[in-house]
């Protein structure tokens, strides 16, 4: 369970507004103290939607599975919806932003802390904790899934960005997201 989660959560942030902030923050900055300040964010954001999700597991388990599909259905929809400019947009404005403010750590951290608040892996992971009733992996699995992700970016996003086109992985994540999503949906059907 811990690696499914993971690798939902991998696949819904890799595409996301995060990994271009990252991408840019890593650019200019020293890579390790960006991952570090967004993992640290991160960490606040999969707390909080554990205990949301521990909340939620009270829900039926046909409404926590129909909640489940619509979102991967709407994480779909803005990476195979949204042109990527208004991402890529999105993502440096986070940067810019936070960067001049703050040093290194603390700067990460601000714009994780802010711009990832009630985003699709926050609401996501809330979720698969009301789905799998186990905090403790979902917790490690969406902490791992976000720290991987954000890694990519601070760490080695130019190099990805020279092998596979950004408008290339969103629609990538897009259809597994979609996938996930009619997934979800016919087992809440099936079940």
């Amino acid at each position: 369970m811990t690696l499914t989660v993971f690798a939902l959560i991998l696949v819904a942030e890799i595409p996301d507004k995060t990994m271009i902030a990252m991408l840019i923050m890593g650019s200019r900055s020293r890579p390790l103290w960006v991952w570090l300040g967004a993992v640290s964010a991160f960490t606040v954001h999969v707390a909080v939607a554990v205990a949301v999700g521990h909340l939620i597991e009270r829900l039926p388990r046909h409404w926590v599975e129909g909640i489940t599909a619509l979102i991967f259905a709407a994480g779909a929809a803005y990476l195979l919806l949204v042109p990527e400019k208004v991402a890529e947009e999105a993502g440096e404005e986070e940067a810019d932003g936070a960067d001049r403010a703050l040093k290194t750590f603390g700067a990460s951290f601000a714009v994780i802390i802010v711009g990832e608040f009630g985003d699709l892996t926050q609401i996501l992971t809330a979720n698969l904790a009301a789905k799998y009733h186990s905090a403790l992996s979902v917790f490690v699995g969406a902490l791992a899934g976000l720290a991987a992700a954000s890694a990519v970016g601070a760490f080695g996003g130019k190099a990805l960005l020279r092998v596979m086109p950004l408008s290339a992985i969103r629609k990538a994540g897009g259809v597994l997201l979609a996938g996930f999503a009619v997934y979800t949906l016919v087992t809440l059907l099936g079940g």
